[in-house]
């Protein structure tokens, strides 16, 4: 076993005090949803706010549900992301559009309903984010899953693990999963959107202490390409 030197998303922020609390304690990427139904959701001038006060190094990602290409090409342009997060039934072909723009995509696939993990080949060339996807709402919805489901599927993909994270969960799902990345929203909240830095300090030390059995894992969100977004 090794310490597991992965990297950090965490998500759902509304505000940009919180945000950059989030990175000072070493957060490598920043969420803020786009899709109204959440209690998460942010609108463009806050979104804009948070990312512009953002460090270089610091992922600027942003979460959508069945969204447009329009649409999402909006946002990522008024806001300066430097991802996608695609957490719905989008198609591969959404994907590798918004790829062909110069913005990373997060694909989310889930264990419980579709698209399903066994789906990752058609969508080449992308990162996934893997949860059970159980709840009422997409996302993670606090909810503690068997992580070892996810093991065998990052041995052949870029994986960010997501769901039912926290300071007490996070050395276990980390153990039986040895994602790349996690992914934490409400596992650090004091309500929906907002974040107890507390609670976050207190997961960046559970980080910490985490061992993996691989000797490596694929660096997710790479700090060159922020820089050359916003240059």
């Amino acid at each position: 076993m090794t310490p597991w030197r992965g990297q950090i998303k965490i998500c759902g922020l509304t505000q940009a005090d919180e945000a950059a609390a989030c990175t000072a304690y070493g957060a490598d990427a920043i969420g803020m949803v786009f899709y109204p139904p959440s209690p998460r959701n942010i609108t463009m001038d806050a979104a804009k706010t948070i990312c512009r006060e953002l460090p270089a190094q610091t992922a600027r990602v942003g979460v959508f549900v069945n969204e447009t290409f329009d649409a999402i090409m909006k946002i990522a342009a008024y806001c300066d992301l430097t991802t996608v997060q695609l957490h719905g039934q989008e198609p591969p072909e959404l994907a590798a559009r918004i790829q062909r723009e110069g913005v990373g995509v997060i694909k989310a696939l889930f264990t419980r309903s579709a698209p399903f993990i066994h789906e990752a080949d058609l969508y080449p060339e992308t990162t996934f984010l893997v949860e059970c996807g159980k709840g009422r709402l997409p996302g993670g919805n606090a909810m503690t899953w068997n992580w070892r489901e996810a093991r065998t599927f990052g041995r052949r993909y870029p994986l960010v693990l997501a769901g039912g994270l926290s300071a007490d969960t996070i050395a276990a799902a980390i153990a039986e999963a040895s994602p790349d990345a996690v992914d934490i929203s409400s596992g650090v909240e004091s309500s929906p959107g907002r974040k107890d830095i507390r609670k976050v300090k207190d997961f960046m030390r559970a980080v910490s202490a985490c061992m993996t059995e691989r000797s490596s894992v694929r660096r997710i969100w790479t700090p060159a390409h922020y820089q050359q977004n916003r240059s």
